[in-house]
This record gives C-alpha cells, sequence and structure tokens, in this order.
C-alpha cells in the first residue's frame, strides 16, 4: 500500500464524494441501482449512480441513531433505529414505518432478501416479515442476535449469538432451530452462496465456521482485533475479512480452511483493515482501512489498485452494486464516496 501514496487514485478520476456530517453506519445499493447511506443522525442519504453530481435525497427516517442498514427487498432500503423502529426508505426518500418493535428497544440488526422477506432483530428476538409488510413469526434465541444472514435462495436465516448460531428454515411449521455451537460470542455472520458453510465473528478475535453438511468445526484464529465484516466472493471460492493490517482472505474450496494458510492482500503498512466487500462477479476484493484508504485487491495476482486516499476517517461503511460497475464507501466522519467502474 505504500505506494499509493502518489498513485492516481479512481475517486479523483471516476468519482464523486460528498461530507454528510455523520458517521456512516451502513450502505447498500437498492434493487434498481440507486445508492443509500445509513447515517449516525438518523437520516438515510440516497444518490443516483446515473447523476452522481446531482443533489443527493435527505430522508429523516428515525428519531435518533440508524443502527443497522440493507436494501430493502422491494426498492428502496430497511434500517432500524435506536428508537425501535424498522423503518423502509423509498428510492424518492419517502419514509414508511414497517414496524414498532419497542420504544425503549433497539433494531440492531436488519436483513433483506429478493423474495421479499424482511429481518430484524430486537434483543434475543429476530422478527420476519412477508413482503407486504406483515409480520410472519418472531424467532427467539438463548441471548442476544449478533447477525443476521439469508442464504441464496431465502429459504433459511441464519443468527448468531452468545454461545453459537442459530439456523432456521423460515417456512417450516415447527420452528426449531439448527443449533451451530461453540463457546464464545459471536457477531456478524455469513452463509456461503452455496450454502454450505456458516462463519461468524467472534469477540475473541477470531473465526468460527460450520460445514453443514456434517457439523464439522472451522477455527480461523490469528487476528490483532475483531472482524466486523465478512464478503464471500461471488462463486464463494474465498472468504474476505477485515480485522488484520491486511485483507486475509480464505480458501473455501479444495476441503475449505481447515489447516491452510490464508492469503493475504495489500498489507504493510500497519494500518487495520476497517471493511472489505467482494466484487460480485469477480475474484477481486474492495478493502477500507482505519486511515480511509480504500483499494482494490485481486486475490488471483495479488494486484492493488487505489480507489480513495487516506484522510477522511475510518472505512466503516463498503458495497458494491449488482452489476459491479459502482463501488461506494463511507466514514466514521461522514464521509462518502461513490465510484464508476463500468468500462468507457
Amino acid at each position: 500500500m505504500s505506494d499509493s501514496d502518489t498513485a492516481d487514485f479512481l475517486l479523483d478520476a471516476r468519482g464523486t464524494s460528498r461530507d454528510l456530517g455523520a458517521y456512516v453506519v451502513g450502505l447498500s445499493f437498492s434493487r434498481e441501482g440507486r445508492l443509500g447511506l445509513g447515517l449516525g443522525d438518523g437520516t438515510v442519504r440516497i444518490a443516483d449512480p446515473r447523476d452522481p453530481q446531482g443533489d443527493w435525497i435527505t430522508a429523516a427516517a428515525h428519531d435518533g441513531a440508524v443502527l443497522s442498514f440493507c436494501a430493502d427487498a422491494a426498492d428502496g432500503f430497511l434500517s432500524g433505529g435506536d428508537d425501535g423502529r424498522l423503518v423502509r426508505t423509498a428510492p424518492d426518500g419517502a419514509v414508511t414505518e414497517l414496524a414498532q418493535l419497542g420504544t425503549m428497544k433497539w433494531v440492531e440488526q436488519v436483513a433483506a432478501h429478493d423474495s421479499g422477506l424482511r429481518a430484524a432483530s430486537v434483543g434475543k428476538q429476530l422478527h420476519l416479515f412477508d413482503a407486504k409488510g406483515a409480520k410472519l413469526k418472531t424467532l427467539v434465541h438463548p441471548s442476544s442476535v449478533g447477525g443476521i444472514a439469508f442464504d441464496a435462495k431465502g429459504k433459511r436465516v441464519a443468527a448468531s449469538h452468545y454461545n453459537g448460531a442459530s439456523l432456521w428454515f423460515v417456512g417450516s411449521k415447527e420452528d426449531k432451530p439448527r443449533l451451530l455451537e461453540w463457546k464464545g460470542s459471536h457477531a456478524a455472520i455469513a452463509i456461503s452462496p452455496d450454502g454450505t458453510h456458516v462463519v461468524t465473528a467472534m469477540q475473541e478475535n477470531a473465526l468460527h465456521g460450520w460445514r453443514l453438511a456434517d457439523g464439522q468445526h472451522m477455527r480461523m484464529s490469528g487476528y490483532p482485533s475483531k472482524t466486523h465484516f465478512l464478503s464471500f466472493t461471488g462463486r464463494g471460492r474465498w472468504l474476505a475479512t477485515s480485522g488484520a493490517d491486511s485483507v486475509v482472505v480464505w480458501p473455501f474450496f479444495g476441503g475449505g480452511p481447515m489447516g491452510k494458510a490464508p492469503t493475504e492482500l495489500a498489507g504493510g503498512d500497519g494500518v487495520l483493515c476497517s471493511a472489505v466487500a467482494c466484487h460480485p462477479q469477480h475474484e477481486v476484493v474492495a478493502a477500507g482501512f482505519a486511515d480511509g484508504l480504500v483499494l482494490l485487491a485481486e486475490i488471483g495476482s495479488g494486484k492493488v489498485v487505489p480507489v480513495a486516499a487516506p484522510g477522511h476517517g475510518s472505512i466503516t461503511a463498503l458495497g458494491w452494486n449488482a452489476g459491479g460497475t459502482h463501488l461506494a464507501f463511507g466514514t466514521e466522519q461522514g464521509f462518502a464516496g461513490l465510484v464508476d467502474l463500468s468500462k468507457r
């Protein structure tokens, strides 16, 4: 990364940026391609990549902070706040409350699937909603939910918690989960694209995984810090992670990561990698660092392309659009960037 100081940054040549004035909690591209960012001041900001220099919409979504954010199952965005509300923000900025889950409770995790399913967690409870916003069921866990993930088909939802994770079949008449056990506190969670593995990030600066076919445990350790971002490549061959001074990428082919060393990309400056996001088609990882640097790294070759220069605060949100033509990021200081990587 040391040569990036003199490199040409893609944000300058092919992007746009804004100072949004509040911590960027999360970002996502909606189903129709707009960029949404959930902020610590309770607002949702929306940009159109087709008109990046145009005005960015500001929607007052929450009375308090946005705590969780994702693309909605329909066009628009889904957010949870410390006001206890689950909210949908339409592409034009119109705000609709989907559920009030408790005025003294925090909606700390949200997720959505193309099938129309939506999920939101409050404490130990995971609430599931259908495409019309009607509540389907409430799934109760042994402790507070640390992360939520749907599988690729939307048939299962996984929730991490203390001492492991629970895997539920959404359409089951009998709500009894498959419990994936491992002692400790589990937070961020991911299901591999082919649905064969579940991986969580732990309080103990390590990852833990389960191979679902036989329950085989996978422990991935050695991180100097906690991992907050887990991202599988499009075909599920690699899992990219934050939490070290490089992008740590674990192999999930040829028997998986057990007994294998990870690949480390873009390391060397001693700056913590704070966010990762894999390209939806190619084996390329976008990575953000604690000093504000954003770059692209190709897993096969290790080649690094600088995206944004350091200096605007730690990267707290990072993501691609569905086609992989646009990359966006946000920082703890409220700086946000949107880069067009499409062919010209």
